[in-house]
């Protein structure tokens, strides 16, 4: 379902502020995997995301979304390919529309749009629905402004649109990091239900080492902008917090740095 294919990034090339956050990833996910990735600061987690996403293109190398190479997509019309719910609770909704509003912009993306009424009664059925699965009392505050929303129920909302069209691959870029410890073991949940639900292809970046462990079928650790470690099946399920620091340590020749997720 995703193919990274030696792909390279380094920012202000040429100066003395010169940083390679990529050098030369690869990596591919099958279809319904749901990949963890941990690393420490500066490791290239996020850099990668955005290589995916099309943020920026790579110096050089591929990257291939269900077969289709999308390396030089523009980031618009990767669109219809992947979901994202990033860190920032604020981010990924238009915080002056209602619950119902976002949803039904989710609904569109990637879509020719013309002049048509806003929600269906049809399509507010089925986000009640949905907003009734996540068992927050959403589905009687429909008409409400996103923006009025805690963290954890904006995040849930997120969750729902970027699943909504299925997408091919699905990005969560630390999407717990700013709740507190409650909240976010609710959200990593609804994650866990929802990709298993839509058999989602997904990458989930996270600080926490624990999360990490516990989630997903598989994996992978940065260092350098590159993978170094790539764990899986029956490995990872007996996999600790002090082995994966051990395998670190084994292959990197470092001690992992990142006070973030070792205290995590």
């Amino acid at each position: 379902m995703l193919e990274l294919q030696h792909v390279y990034k380094t920012f202000n090339p040429g100066t003395v502020n010169a940083k390679t956050a990529l050098d030369d990833l690869c990596l591919t996910l099958n279809d319904g995997d749901f990949v963890t990735v941990i690393g420490g600061n500066g490791a290239g987690k996020s850099t990668m995301l955005n290589a995916i996403s099309g943020v920026w293109k790579p110096d050089s190398g591929k990257v291939i979304i269900d077969g289709v190479d999308v390396t030089n997509m523009p980031e618009y019309k990767r669109a219809k390919f992947l979901g994202r719910v990033f860190q920032d609770p604020m981010m990924g909704t238009a915080a002056s529309m209602g619950i119902d509003e976002n949803l039904a912009l989710a609904a569109r993306r990637g879509k020719r749009r013309g002049l048509a009424w806003g929600v269906t009664k049809k399509e507010k059925a089925q986000y009640r629905d949905l907003l009734a699965s996540l068992d927050l009392g959403l589905e009687d505050r429909m008409t409400s402004k996103v923006g009025l929303l805690s963290g954890g129920q904006r995040q849930a909302v997120t969750l729902l649109m970027a699943s909504l069209q299925e997408p091919k691959l699905l990005l969560l870029d630390e999407h717990t990091a700013a709740l507190d410890p409650k909240t976010a073991a609710k959200v990593l949940a609804l994650s866990d239900e929802i990709v298993a639900r839509n058999r989602l292809t997904t990458l989930m970046v996270t600080h926490n080492m624990h999360d990490a462990i516990a989630h997903g079928n598989r994996l992978i650790m940065m260092h350098n902008g590159r993978v170094i470690l790539d764990i899986s099946g029956e490995e990872k399920k007996k996999l600790t917090v002090e082995d994966l620091l051990e395998k670190f340590t084994a292959v990197s020749g470092q001690e992992f740095a990142n006070d973030r997720a070792l205290l995590s």
